[in-house]
């Protein structure tokens, strides 16, 4: 051994011995041991006890100073590493990297969050807001999905595991263009049930989530100047795609049973649209369901005029049953049906489909692999094996009762502070309020107390002031939300409560 190795093996000895003196493996315990040495060893040197360019002992040492086994060396040394904690020097072993500080001036989303009430409300910045990391549970204006407490993570994860065994190679692979067959046969199957002629390979095309469906039929129908048909109100993020795309997006107030029949026809035989795009069993945001007689005037009137009718139907499952379809109605000639599970099973699972006719679902497919190749496949598998393995539909049942009583709750509440309904919800989870001002200036209020409240003005094509207000329903269950309502209302008002009083 040389003098020089001698001497380099000494200086590093000293901190690595203190390193190994501070821990010993804690065997049967939650944790792993890897993950135990991994955490000790990260914590060594985010305190400096091992500072940059240390050499760590060889993973034969490393087991004998430590008490593990060579595997759990070996297995922590390649996780520290693809952490950027550590790296590997060919013919060298395994050093400590220097950790270079988070950059301070890489834009607002890393030096603040983005204010509450910028000084344009946008679609833009409500899903940025809806979607913020400082929105707390239980807004008023937040996003369209259940809470987790509400939702079954132990049948999801169950569904996880069991694909992760089951799986095989053939997650390493790109997935089938259309999706994962067993899962277009489920849904083919499902749809048959509703009376829509569906079949897995003509019909069904799997997507992730219906906002990719929706925007694959744009991409497909639209072209810049061309016009689109939507509901007003409607789902914002819509009106956001069309405008994108370069559309003209004229707006069909939506009435009780469903669109107002007289100004879509008069709309469809000014602007002959491409597209009329609806949602049918739960609407989005007035919870109300079409009507069998307004839903056979809407075909009359595609067939008419020669415009394809796209039905959403992202929230469908909380209808209580025996929804119109329109896609049964027409058997999906004029008609492309559109729905997904992540609101459902869970908001990370990006999986949706849609169901047309054969040469339009051949088309569809072109236009996904130009635009994204295929869709993973692996969550396909998992939303598959919820489906097929039984507690799924027990499941919806309940969280459609729990949707149910908290929309009455908050129904109940807003009337209590003043607000009123054009009518009330009959599904989902949305209460859609008149707050008897403009809903903008609510919004920015609430902002004020860093209460997230959704205008109304954003869920029109035109954008216009409106007084109305979606709300979630999963606000019910906290108590804050509604005192902090309370509070903005009675500042709106100069101070004056509902029953008048200062």
């Amino acid at each position: 051994m040389t003098l020089a190795r001698i001497a380099t093996e000494s200086i590093l000895d000293a901190p690595l011995e203190r390193a190994a003196s501070a821990w010993s493996p804690v065997r049967d315990a939650d944790r792993t041991l890897v993950e135990q040495l991994v955490d000790h060893l990260a914590r060594q040197i985010d305190e400096h006890v091992l500072r940059a360019g240390t050499r760590l002992p060889s993973i034969r040492d490393m087991a004998q100073q430590m008490g593990v086994s060579r595997f759990t060396v070996v297995e922590a040394y390649d996780r520290l590493a693809a952490q950027g904690v550590i790296a590997s020097r060919r013919g060298a072993g395994f050093f400590v990297q220097s950790r270079a500080p988070a950059p301070s001036d890489g834009g607002p989303y890393l030096t603040a969050p983005e204010p509450m009430a910028p000084q344009r409300m946008d679609i833009p910045w409500l899903l940025r807001s809806m979607f913020g990391s400082t929105v707390q549970p239980g807004m008023p204006g937040g996003a369209g999905l259940l809470p987790a407490a509400w939702m079954d993570g132990d049948m999801v994860m169950a569904a996880v595991r069991a694909v992760g065994r089951t799986a095989g190679a053939s997650v390493l692979h790109y997935g089938a263009p259309q999706g994962y067959a067993p899962l277009r046969q489920q849904i083919a199957a499902a749809l048959r049930q509703e009376d829509i002629p569906a079949h897995a390979d003509r019909n069904i095309l799997t997507t992730a989530g219906v906002t990719h469906a929706l925007t694959l039929i744009v991409r497909h129908f639209v072209r810049p100047g061309d016009t689109v048909l939507v509901e007003d109100p409607g789902w914002c993020v819509v009106y956001g795609q069309l405008q994108a795309a370069g559309a003209n997006v004229v707006g069909v107030p939506r009435r009780a049973d469903g669109p107002d029949l007289e100004v879509l026809e008069a709309m469809a035989a000014r602007h002959h649209p491409k597209l009329f795009i609806i949602n049918t069993p739960v609407h989005n945001p007035t919870g109300l369901a079409l009507t069998a007689g307004n839903g056979h005037a809407i075909l009359r009137l595609a067939e008419r005029y020669d415009f394809t009718v796209v039905e959403d139907e992202t929230y469908g499952e909380l209808h209580p049953g025996g929804a119109v379809h329109l896609a049964a109605m027409d058997g999906l000639r004029r008609v492309v049906r559109v729905g997904g599970y992540s609101k459902m099973m869970a908001p990370s699972l990006r999986v949706g489909y849609l169901a047309a006719a054969p040469e339009l679902t051949r088309a569809l497919t072109d236009e996904k692999l130009l635009s994204g190749l295929t869709t993973p496949e692996m969550g396909e598998r998992i939303v598959h094996r919820v489906l097929v393995d039984g507690p799924y539909r027990r499941y919806v049942e309940r969280v459609r009762a729990r949707v149910n009583a908290a929309r009455d709750t908050c129904v109940a509440r807003l009337l209590e502070l003043g607000f009123t309904l054009p009518f009330e919800p009959r599904a989902g989870m949305f209460v859609w309020a008149d707050c008897g001002m403009d809903g903008e200036a609510l919004a920015r209020a609430g902002s004020a107390r860093q209460l997230l409240l959704a205008p109304g003005s954003l869920y029109s094509p035109s954008q216009a002031p409106s007084p109305y207000m979606r709300f979630t329903v999963s606000m019910a269950e906290h108590p804050a939300v509604w005192r902090t309502l309370a509070q903005v209302m009675a500042d709106a008002r100069g101070g004056v409560s509902p029953n008048g009083r200062k």
